[in-house]
C-alpha cells in the first residue's frame, strides 16, 4: 500500500478534453492553489470500477468531484452523495467494470484501508462527448459560483470540523433561477460528532 503524506484525498474525475466532463479535475486543480497549505491530496484521476478501491486505500476521508447527467438535471447544479445514496456519475462507475458500490464493499471484504468517510459531488454538465478544454457556455457562465459552492463544502472537512459525508444543515429553500442551487440529497438526522 502506497503511503499516504495526507489523510484526505479530494480526487477529480474526468476528461478536460470532453468539454464539460473536465469539470472535476478543473475544479480540484483550482482547490490546490486556493488551499496550497491544506492538509490534503488534491489530484485528477481517470478512473472507475476496481481501480477505485486500490487508489483510494490508506486515506481517512475522501471527496470525488465528478460530472453527472440526470434526465431533468439543470446544468450547473450541484448534488451532494455518499456511498448509502449513491447515483451514478459519469466515472466512478463503469460498464466495463463493477458499480463504485460493489468496488467498495468488495475492497472491504478483501481486506483494504477503505476511507470510513466518502463524499461524492456532481455537477450537473451538458457536454461530455465533444472535444474541446472549454466549458459549454452555460457550465462556463455558471462555473465561479460551482467553485465557490464546492470551495465552502470543502474547507470544514479538511480543517478537520466536519466529516467528508457530513452535510451541514443549509436552507435548500432555493428557486430555479439560483444560479448554482445546492441539492441535499442526504443529511443526517443528526450526529454525535
Amino acid at each position: 500500500m502506497k503511503k499516504r503524506k495526507n489523510t484526505t484525498l479530494v480526487a477529480g474525475i474526468g476528461n478536460e478534453i470532453l468539454m464539460d466532463d473536465g469539470i472535476g479535475p478543473k475544479i480540484v486543480k483550482q482547490l490546490g492553489k486556493a488551499l496550497p497549505h491544506a492538509q490534503a491530496d488534491f489530484e485528477s484521476v481517470w478512473l472507475g470500477g476496481l481501480e477505485v478501491i486500490e487508489y483510494i486505500q490508506g486515506y481517512q476521508q475522501v471527496i470525488f468531484i465528478d460530472a453527472i447527467k440526470t434526465q431533468n438535471g439543470i446544468p450547473g447544479d450541484t448534488y451532494y452523495f455518499t456511498p448509502a445514496d449513491y447515483n451514478e456519475t459519469l466515472h466512478l462507475s463503469n460498464i466495463h467494470d463493477v458499480s463504485f458500490l460493489t468496488a467498495i464493499k468488495l475492497g472491504k471484504m478483501l481486506g483494504y484501508q477503505i476511507p470510513g468517510s466518502i463524499s461524492i459531488i456532481a455537477i450537473e454538465i451538458i457536454e461530455d462527448k465533444i472535444f474541446g478544454t472549454e466549458f459549454s457556455p452555460m457550465i462556463k457562465k455558471k462555473y465561479p459560483l460551482i467553485f465557490q459552492e464546492i470551495l465552502e463544502f470543502i474547507i470544514p472537512i479538511i480543517a478537520g470540523k466536519t466529516k467528508a459525508g457530513l452535510y451541514p444543515k443549509k436552507n435548500t429553500q432555493l428557486t430555479s433561477k439560483s444560479s448554482s442551487k445546492i441539492q441535499f440529497l442526504l443529511q443526517p438526522e443528526s450526529s454525535s460528532e
